[in-house]
């Protein structure tokens, strides 16, 4: 008697002709698995496609919960001039006002080229506060040496404050500059423009001629 066979006496044989079966089940198995998976209602459901930085960044609501802290005053803007400067009545008859803090691409510069973003920034200015009623806020300077007022603009929203010079900043319209001793909101304008800049926006993105 072979000593091999009483020890495998009591195993389970499997018929040769079987095993491609088994095979072939086993990977139909997997496949009905891995479609399982990447179907509609598998693990992928709650993933989200982002949409690019630039995009982000660009079209968020002006609205901030950041708010006037200086000395303020009401009035209503009669003319845009371009991106940074303004025509503004306060009961006083027309003034202009220069926003504080922020330089735009020049448009209306006697002898000057009209520059890069130029016209974008004045229609961004345009569009903001147009025929509005702004508030404006002081800093420690009235005046610069044109003497046109120099002010934060803000535009009330809701429960909510717009304020114009950040908005311009952080849609790439304007870049930060700062002329002592009006300085209040000078980290809040740089944290704008830095985020700015890394989402190519505006002045931060790719030059062309200006039309």
């Amino acid at each position: 008697m072979d000593p091999h066979r009483g020890r495998n006496s009591g195993r389970s044989h499997i018929a040769p002709f079987a095993v491609p079966w088994i095979r072939l089940l086993a990977w139909i198995g997997l496949l009905i698995l891995v479609a399982a998976c990447g179907s509609p209602g598998g693990p992928t459901r709650g993933l989200t496609s982002a949409a690019p930085p630039s995009a982000v960044a660009a079209n968020p609501s002006p609205v901030t919960d950041l708010a006037p802290v200086g000395a303020t005053e009401t009035a209503r803007v009669v003319r845009v001039v371009d991106g940074d400067t303004i025509v503004i009545d306060r009961g006083r008859g027309n003034e202009r006002v220069r926003y504080i803090g922020i330089d735009t691409p020049e448009s209306v510069k006697p002898n000057t080229p009209v520059e890069f973003m130029a016209k974008e920034a004045s229609a961004a200015n345009e569009a903001l506060v147009a025929g509005r009623d702004v508030v404006l806020e002081r800093d420690v300077s009235d005046t610069d040496q044109h003497d046109r007022l120099l002010r934060y603009v803000w535009l009330r929203e809701g429960d909510g404050w717009v304020f114009v010079n950040l908005e311009l900043v952080r849609r790439g319209y304007a870049q930060v500059a700062t002329y002592p001793p009006d300085v209040r909101w000078t980290e809040t304008f740089l944290v704008a423009q830095r985020e700015a800049r890394e989402a190519g926006l505006g002045l931060w993105g790719p030059v062309t001629s200006a039309p």
